[in-house]
């Protein structure tokens, strides 16, 4: 230790190991030996006098002294994460934007039209990470975030990028006709779902005024909306999802309705960022230029 500082690399031994749960699995994202990390966070223990997991046969269990002490040192180096990108950036390019963003939603939609913010601003450099859960910024090393919500984040400052509007159940043009041949129609066929919307299908079937199949849960679950769209394109079965997501897909003949019903959606997308942080320039034109953005997009 230096000043009571414990070395860096026990601590991202420890925080891997903390968010990951397990000694392997930290040491494939770090790229060591499970053993080495083992001895990092050993290490950490002993040197810091604190027991941080408990180790019951193969399974580890964060104490609460290591619990609090991860949510910190997992901060600090979110923290030093973004100002090592800052200094990179300010060195080669001059400024930087560190946006937290759903996956599907950059992929698809933001990281397309990033071209075009670049010309207008080549001293900005933009980097995108994908966080998928709401978030508090104060524990996070990001400027601002794109995401999927009611309403704009408490705290933040920003506005709507547009309304979802819909849910649309789509499929392949083979599986439609399977949907047609088979006596119970669509619960005759197999339900995607996606994860973070667990619901969806029952609330379809429910604003259809239908009876939702007993198969209809049973369906493979995915993290991602690309995800989704990749095992519907692939004839898996019967996906929700949102309708300007799928449009070029409907539109090519990829997919096909594989229903007339919709399923109407509250939820909106939102650009925002820290109320209490002053907005750089960079960010600020980021902002202007999104609004743009969202202002000519038909969804």
């Amino acid at each position: 230790m230096r000043h009571g500082i414990p070395n860096l690399g026990a601590l991202q031994a420890f925080e891997a190991t903390a968010r990951l749960g397990s000694f392997s699995r930290a040491a494939e994202e770090l790229s060591l030996t499970h053993s080495a990390v083992f001895r990092q966070v050993a290490s950490l223990e002993e040197r810091l006098g604190v027991q941080l997991f408990t180790r019951v046969r193969r399974r580890i269990a964060l104490t609460d002294a290591g619990a609090e002490y991860a949510a910190r040192v997992r901060h600090h180096l979110d923290q030093l994460e973004k100002d090592t990108f800052g200094l990179i950036s300010r060195a080669g390019l001059g400024r930087s934007l560190h946006i937290a963003v759903l996956p599907t939603l950059a992929t698809t939609w933001l990281v397309p039209r990033l071209p075009g913010f670049r010309r207008g601003h080549e001293d900005v450099s933009v980097s995108l990470s994908v966080r998928t859960r709401p978030f508090q910024f104060n524990d996070h090393p990001f400027d601002a975030a794109v995401y999927h919500a009611l309403q704009i984040w408490p705290g933040t400052i920003g506005f709507k990028l547009f309304d979802e509007k819909e849910l649309v159940p789509v499929c392949t043009p083979a599986v439609r006709q399977a949907i047609a041949d088979h006596p119970e129609g669509m619960g005759g066929v197999s339900h995607l779902h996606m994860m973070s919307r667990p619901d969806v299908w029952r609330q379809w079937y429910r604003e259809q005024g239908r009876d939702c199949p007993p198969s209809v849960g049973a369906g493979p679950r995915y993290e991602l909306f690309t995800m989704l769209l990749a095992a519907a394109q692939a004839g898996m079965g019967v996906a929700l999802v949102p309708g300007f997501l799928a449009r070029q897909a409907l539109a090519a003949g990829e997919l096909t309705t594989a229903g007339e019903g919709v399923l109407p959606v509250a939820e909106a997308y939102y650009f925002s960022y820290p109320a209490q942080d002053h907005p750089s320039e960079a960010l600020q034109a980021f902002e202007a230029w999104l609004r743009a953005e969202a202002s000519g997009t038909e969804q």
